[in-house]
């Protein structure tokens, strides 16, 4: 029999030699563990693979690892990727303390065995013509175009960003007086105002970079999805702080309130291009 290339179900694929899921010509976003837990439950489709039985084909017997923690965590990727539910399973089905099965209807695709074929002779060879390599897709021009850094600095400079937020936050809720006085001396009439909304959207930017702090100091295998939900929202939060610096321009001048402004009006950006470089190297 020819070895198996490809395993196939609904409008998915999964590509062994090139380790990748795609849905329906799409490449998605599958670590290799996570990869390598969905092939082991596609090569047994509707029979029940053990946990321990995962544990040795992805974790040798002399590698000291947390498994039930890295197994889960594998498990929630696939059934993310997946659109899968362990409440509901469509695809993946949990067997209380014994495993796991597969649900779907399986097709395989065997690899085509590469024929010979007869060299050519002195007098039919030809030059051949040079090969122009395949354009980039979008996903690897942004990923070719990220800075080269580790992903421990990229999550340090991240948690970094959300504690400058937080600082923001505190320091205006704690001197909720002084913002007020700052509204209106920048805004006049419409200071009150002012100082409503950024009273508001201090209370909620404390909370978004708890979150966004937590959920990097715990590495949430889902924070790069989470992140790019919120990140409009997150944005207009982050212009509208961007503006601070003008309430008190009369105490740091106007000069420096436009750095300042400018400066803050970057950071949306370095934050999003930090996340990608964090998913790249988790990758």
């Amino acid at each position: 029999m020819d070895p198996i290339a490809k395993y196939k179900f609904d409008e998915f694929e999964a590509d062994l030699k090139a380790a990748e899921l795609r849905r329906s010509g799409t490449r998605l976003k599958l670590q290799l563990q996570p990869f390598q837990v969905l092939v082991a439950l596609l090569e047994r489709p509707g029979e029940v693979v053990a946990r321990e039985e995962l544990r040795q084909r992805l974790w040798p017997q002399d590698t000291f690892v947390d498994f039930d923690h890295g197994l889960n965590t594998a498990m929630a990727k696939v059934r993310d990727v997946l659109g899968d539910s362990a409440a509901k399973p469509r695809y993946v089905e949990t067997i209380a303390k014994r495993g796991y099965r597969f649900l779907g209807q399986v097709t395989t695709v065997s690899e085509q065995p590469r024929t010979s074929s007869p060299a050519p002779t002195s007098a039919a060879k030809e030059p051949a013509p040079a090969q122009t390599p395949a354009p980039l897709t979008p996903e690897q021009q942004l990923a070719s175009d990220l800075p080269r850094a580790s992903r421990r600095t990229a999550r340090l400079l991240f948690t970094l960003c959300q504690i400058m937020y937080l600082s923001f936050y505190l320091s205006a809720l704690f001197r909720l007086d002084e913002l007020q006085s700052s509204s209106e001396r920048a805004w006049r009439s419409a200071g009150y105002t002012v100082f409503v909304v950024y009273l508001v959207a201090a209370l909620i930017g404390v909370a978004v970079r708890l979150y966004l702090t937590t959920a990097t100091a715990f590495d949430y295998h889902l924070l790069g999805q989470k992140y790019r939900i919120i990140f409009p929202a997150l944005f207009v939060l982050d212009m509208l702080w961007a503006l601070a610096p003008f309430l008190i321009a009369d105490r740091i001048g106007l000069g420096l309130a436009l750095g300042s402004c400018a400066a803050l009006v970057y950071m949306p950006f370095a934050q999003r291009v930090l996340m990608k470089m964090m998913e790249k190297r988790s990758h």
